[in-house]
């Protein structure tokens, strides 16, 4: 995998992502959404390199879109650098760290 890519690994009910999460990485991710969310209910992001704001944005959006559908969505692997990013937001309530 390139540097600055993002990659995932779909397997129901969990999707494995990998790489950097970025406004410049998460287009594709973004496009097929809808496709890949009506089965998860999981997101793995312990092989995250790199997660920015936009990538946060996404991940809080991700985690709507399913609530919204009637399911639950829960973040696994959430690394020290995602946490604080999260802290930093004030999003504790909106995704949980353990």
């Amino acid at each position: 995998m390139m540097k600055g890519a993002l990659s995932w690994e779909y397997q129901p009910p969990r999707l494995i992502l990998r790489g950097e999460l970025d406004r410049e990485t998460l287009l594709s991710l973004w496009n097929q959404r809808r496709t890949l969310m009506s089965q998860v209910n999981v997101i793995d992001v312990s092989g995250l390199e790199r997660v920015d704001s936009a990538g946060l944005a996404m991940l809080v959006h991700l985690r709507e879109q399913v609530e919204q559908d009637g399911g639950t969505l829960a973040l696994s692997g959430i690394t020290d650098r995602l946490s604080t990013l999260i802290a930093l937001y004030n999003l504790q309530d909106i995704i949980p760290v353990n």
